[in-house]
């Protein structure tokens, strides 16, 4: 008796402990009771042995080829990855043209001969550099008297206009804008999008405003990086530095 107690009190355990068999039908009875397991499982077609081209029919009469079925998913999942790789190369040849092109504006604006040159440059010269239709440049009235800033081709803005356009930012890209001639002067009505970025040449220098503008709505927009409109600036400003201090 006592041995038989010992062996029902074990008999649980032991049960609990055998490893539990899945039958081929268990398997078929609950993948056609969840029609989706694959798709909710893709992972397994690859895992999978495909069967032979041979194709069988279905319980309702409808031919299947599963190897058919894997190599297309697998086919469109090698598309993919070929579109994602050719988007990738495109977008890195593109930034690499425009890093060219920012490169080469900022050598133009450094070989300038004085600060009445480099807006020369900045206007004629930079937008066919940076593939934009209009570059301007401008400043705020200045603590002092300054004679270089008095150029036709630099943009006078009134007190505050910089942190009126920019706010807290130092780069802001407008994917729409209409500009009433504030910025961009006689080319407003061209510029249908633009790329603005804050001039702080010094203390005796007044803050101003470098800007892009393109005619195409869209050129510019918030997805794009400012790092070289950035460094575009810091060159202008810095030569706007030399050239003023210097005059004066």
């Amino acid at each position: 008796m006592e041995q038989d107690s010992q062996a029902e009190s074990l008999s649980p355990a032991t049960t609990e402990s055998t490893p539990r068999t899945v039958d081929d039908e268990t398997v078929v009875a609950y993948l056609r009771d969840h029609r989706d397991f694959l798709l909710r499982h893709p992972e397994l077609l690859v895992a999978l042995a495909p069967p032979g081209r041979r194709a069988a029919e279905d319980e309702d009469g409808h031919v299947v080829d599963m190897q058919q079925f894997m190599l297309e998913r697998l086919r469109g999942e090698i598309d993919n990855l070929r579109a994602s790789a050719l988007d990738l190369i495109d977008t890195s040849r593109r930034n690499l043209s425009i890093q060219n092109r920012t490169h080469a504006a900022a050598l133009a604006m450094l070989a300038a001969q004085d600060f009445a040159h480099m807006v020369r440059i900045v206007g004629d010269d930079l937008p066919l550099l940076l593939d934009v239709d209009a570059v301007v440049i401008g400043f705020e009235p200045p603590a002092s008297p300054l004679s270089g800033l008095v150029l036709p081709e630099v943009r006078q803005f009134a007190a505050g206009t910089v942190d009126l356009i920019l706010g807290n930012t130092d780069v802001k890209l407008l994917r729409e804008t209409s500009d009433d001639g504030t910025i961009f002067g006689a080319a407003a009505g061209l510029v249908r999008s633009a790329a603005l970025a804050r001039l702080m040449p010094s203390e005796s220098v007044p803050g101003g405003l470098i800007a892009l503008g393109s005619r195409g709505r869209g050129a510019f927009h918030a997805g794009q990086g400012t790092d070289l409109i950035g460094f575009l600036a810091r060159i202008a400003e810095r030569c706007a530095r030399r050239w003023l201090e210097e005059a004066n």
